[in-house]
């Protein structure tokens, strides 16, 4: 996203906790939880916008440390959110995730599909809950104090530069080394993917778009497929990869429908441009280079 944002001549304050960025490229130290820190980095600026993406990223990321989970992903919005309204930022965009809707398929079987944004909410983790907050967080800054926020439900994200568990990652890399992929489920479990760069852009696009008819908007890369099917579109690609996947879903992912992008499509002019099939070829050769140290 910040090469996105550069490329057309935005100047970009990049934040994170560590001081460099996997291409090399320096960034300003600070944790959203330091309430001080973030105000220091940027006083004295004319900030037009806020992409807010500092989070723990998925349900899978400190299972065992909830309170941290809550600390970094809900006070830490929070914080980020006083930020916007102190220094009257023009827009704010919130990096949510479709882990806020929680198992859509019950015993009685699948929610109706495509199963769009204003359906109950039942988030299953801690980090689900945490992604419910803070889009509540960005609606009633809206509400109470006149910021221009929207929240984004960005499904599970793969591609190049992520570091956090991903099985398209792991079924790549144990290709590339030459070890089987097991796993003892995931055959017939569904999972929605988007490659980092269509997530990049679909940020962008709430960043720019000149009014929100919406608050909320799910985003995917538009394919719905098992993991089964997804090991054999990365077999197909590596013909060394040995990939055997148990029946039954990831125990610590949701069970889901189809999502509906609709809306997005509609009112941002976003559409998925990167087709998993050409995301997967890539991103293999992104992790080979990197694997034998080309940049």
């Amino acid at each position: 996203m910040r090469a996105l944002l550069e490329a057309r001549g935005t100047d970009v304050i990049a934040v994170d906790r560590v001081g460099v960025t996997g291409e090399g490229k320096p960034l300003t130290v600070c944790d959203v939880t330091d309430i001080h820190r973030l105000h220091a980095v940027v006083s004295g600026r004319d900030i037009g916008g806020i992409v807010h993406c500092g989070a723990f990223s998925g349900p899978m990321v400190e299972r065992a440390n909830p309170n941290a989970m809550v600390q970094v992903n809900i006070v830490g919005t929070a914080n980020v959110l006083e930020l916007a309204r102190i220094h009257s930022v023009g827009r704010f965009v919130l990096c949510s995730s479709t882990s806020a809707f929680g198992n859509t398929v019950s015993e009685t079987g699948p929610a109706t599909e495509p199963i769009p944004e204003d359906v109950a909410l039942r988030p299953s983790s801690v980090y689900g809950a945490s992604k419910v907050a803070g889009e509540q967080l960005v609606s009633t800054y809206t509400q109470q104090y006149g910021l221009d926020g929207v929240s984004l439900r960005i499904s599970w994200v793969y591609g190049p530069r992520r570091t956090t568990d991903c099985t398209i990652r792991r079924m790549i890399e144990d290709a590339l080394a030459g070890r089987p992929t097991h796993m003892p489920f995931g055959r017939n479990f569904p999972r929605q993917y988007i490659h980092v760069d269509d997530a990049a852009r679909a940020l962008v696009a709430a960043l720019d778009a000149p009014r929100l008819p919406r608050r909320i908007y799910t985003v995917t890369g538009g394919t719905y497929l098992t993991l089964g099917e997804i090991g054999s579109m990365v077999a197909r690609f590596l013909p060394n990869a040995e990939i055997d996947l148990g029946l039954g879903s990831d125990p610590v992912d949701d069970v889901q429908g189809r999502f509906d992008i609709a809306a997005i499509e509609r009112d941002l002019g976003f559409t998925p441009a990167i087709g998993l099939e050409d995301g997967i070829r890539s991103y293999a050769k992104w992790l080979s280079a990197h694997a034998n140290g080309i940049s």
